[in-house]
């Protein structure tokens, strides 16, 4: 053979070789920085993961807001200038093993379509999962808020409507227009309430000033607050964050209007200041 093509044969082995041998390294590169690739963006998900998990324990505390499947269906009705409330499980079984939760066993809050007409009733139970009381509400829309602790059942406060009288046609709500100052008076009583900040997402701090009068204990605390929102379908019942101040903390999930009702015992009377605020 002559030695030219000796010569291309080598050659052409020679550049055979060198092109598998950096086509082997490329590849391995590639491969190297798909594990990092992949590495890197599991840690960074494990990461997101953990500061997720480090907010919700943070913002943890606020039960009232905690969205949650109730495993109790609560309903109210009217009969002879009765409200009627009927509690069961998702068995429909009458649920009456309920806490005692200051000093009742049923709180029953109940708002016209308005947010003008408030109540806090106390209906009693007549037989297990049945709860009734007498009212003096005018014909009309309503929602009823029917705060229970049930015991070993999980429960969320919803708005629950019920019509007194013939249901009238559908009409538009008044908005809600935010109290320039936030003062009430009410028999002569005054108070003006004082907060933090009215910011959604933060703790919120509400002082209540009643400018000196006595306030009473009332179920078992100085003073209640129920909150709602303009839509009357976000609920909030606060209590006095101790026991010897008309302090109350609390948070609110979404920017919006809401109204508060403030109630106090004062000279052996119950009443309720409300308010309406902006939360930004």
């Amino acid at each position: 053979m002559k030695k030219w093509a000796v010569s291309a044969i080598i050659y052409l082995l020679v550049v055979v070789a060198g092109y598998s041998v950096y086509a082997s390294l490329t590849g391995q590169e590639k491969t190297d920085n798909a594990h990092k690739q992949t590495e890197n963006h599991e840690t960074e998900g494990h990461a997101a993961d953990e500061h997720e998990g480090a907010h919700e324990e943070d913002h943890g505390g606020h039960g009232d807001h905690a969205a949650m499947e109730s495993e109790v269906t609560a309903k109210a009705g009217v009969t002879n200038e009765e409200i009627i409330i009927e509690l069961k499980d998702q068995q429909g079984n009458a649920v009456s093993d309920l806490e005692v939760n200051h000093e009742k066993l049923l709180h029953l809050i109940v708002v016209d379509d308005h947010l003008e007409q408030y109540v806090h009733l106390h209906p009693e139970q007549v037989k297990p999962g049945t709860f009734k009381i007498k009212h003096s509400l005018p014909e009309g829309s309503y929602k009823a808020f029917i705060d229970i602790k049930p015991k070993n059942l999980a429960y969320a406060v919803k708005p629950v409507p019920f019509t007194i009288g013939v249901e009238g046609k559908e009409h538009a709500h008044p908005q809600l227009t935010p109290d320039a100052v936030l003062e009430k008076e009410v028999d002569g009583y005054k108070v003006t309430l004082n907060s933090s900040e009215w910011k959604a997402g933060k703790d919120v701090t509400l002082t209540f000033n009643l400018h000196g009068k006595q306030v009473e204990p009332y179920l078992g605390a100085m003073g209640h607050v129920v909150i709602l929102d303009e839509s009357g379908e976000k609920y909030l019942h606060v209590h006095p964050a101790n026991e010897n101040e008309t302090i109350f903390e609390t948070s609110f999930e979404q920017p919006g209007i809401y109204k508060i009702w403030a109630e106090f015992k004062q000279n052996g009377k119950v009443r309720v200041f409300p308010f309406v605020v902006e939360v930004k």
